[in-house]
């Protein structure tokens, strides 16, 4: 039944135009465009070289937060979730199919987004194992915070929402834009951001070649843990 499930919940998704605008359309874009034109300054070395583990982080984001956010939302209004949640099918089940079709998506972006970074002519380094570590903690963290969002507010407000973070995010997250660039006091508040701890982990390892990023993987595990545990408490099925 899970399986089933997850297929279901990954066909829709990869069917929403929206969804596919957030999830495959706009990292790619971004991807394509800071990397062919000077127009951020993201230091010494190639700019897809810093470039491509921020829009690795952002397309977690987007499958795992806003996409996720605006879908169960949208659910939760019309009745999917209660209807769904009296079936034969598990709720925890239900749940566990969803984050099956985020990392199902989340799989295919990485593989999309791999293939373009590397015609553009990016060099990645460091180990394959850290970089899964902070993609897996990153899910976690983003997922929370999506299903708390979804199971709290209306299906619209999420929609708004959703999507406001999405944009704040990806400005002040040190996606394209290095957080130094911003002043001090606001950069040591974007540091404790999943999205900043999960594109600087990722860059660390993959541009110079660090290991474990312990710090930023910490940051993740918190998020993940508030974020998990609060939509578990607070998160309405109707």
């Amino acid at each position: 039944m899970i399986g089933a499930q997850t297929a279901l919940e990954t066909r829709m998704l990869l069917r929403n135009g929206e969804q596919l605008l957030l999830t495959v359309v706009i990292p790619t874009l971004l991807l394509v465009l800071f990397s062919a034109v000077d127009i951020v300054d993201t230091g010494a070395g190639e700019a897809v070289d810093f470039l491509a583990p921020g829009i690795l982080a952002l397309a977690v984001m987007s499958t795992a937060f806003t996409g996720q956010a605006i879908a169960t939302g949208f659910e939760r209004r019309y009745g999917v979730l209660k209807r769904l949640g009296a079936s034969p099918l598990p709720r925890w089940a239900l749940m566990t199919a969803k984050t099956g079709s985020v990392l199902v998506t989340e799989i295919l972006q990485v593989v999309l987004l791999t293939v373009i970074a590397f015609a553009l002519g990016w060099s990645p380094h460091g180990d394959p194992l850290s970089v899964l570590l902070l993609l897996a903690l990153g899910t976690a963290a983003f997922s929370g915070l999506g299903l708390l969002m979804a199971g709290t507010l209306r299906a619209e407000a999420t929609l708004a929402a959703a999507n406001l973070v999405f944009l704040l995010l990806l400005v002040g997250g040190g996606v394209i834009v290095p957080l130094d660039r911003f002043p001090a006091a606001a950069r040591s508040v974007l540091e404790l951001l999943p999205i900043s701890a999960l594109s600087d982990g990722l860059r660390d390892v993959l541009q110079h070649g660090a290991g474990v990023p312990w710090g930023d993987l910490g940051v993740l595990a918190a998020w993940a843990v508030l974020g998990l545990g609060a939509a578990a408490r607070w998160f309405r099925w109707d």
